[in-house]
């Protein structure tokens, strides 16, 4: 990898990581479960992306972070589905008791 490569990766990490910061902050308490919620069942593409990455590895190094890449990310589909569920049940109408 030239220098000239990893300065510009850097600055899109550097950049992405201030707009998240910029973006999650505005969003007003109401909303931010059921946004993080989406979120993290969105991550079904970052697993995607480690699986091709794990298809492709030659190194141990590689292979061990596509791993990592999609255990994380497995996990936040896994909390997406339940907090995601857990927000539908609360619109649901409880059947009114019949005397």
């Amino acid at each position: 990898m030239s220098e000239t490569s990893l300065v510009v990766e850097l600055t899109v990490l550097v950049l992405a990581i201030f707009l998240g910061f910029e973006v999650i902050s505005k969003v007003p308490t109401m909303l931010h479960t059921p946004l993080m919620s989406g979120t993290n069942f969105i991550h079904g593409i970052v697993i995607v992306g480690a699986i091709m990455v794990l298809g492709f590895a030659d190194d141990g190094f590689t292979k061990a972070i596509g791993f990592v890449a999609m255990v994380l990310a497995s996990a936040n589909v896994v909390g997406g589905w339940f907090v995601t569920d857990r927000m539908l049940e609360m619109f649901k109408r409880r059947p009114e008791d019949r005397k």
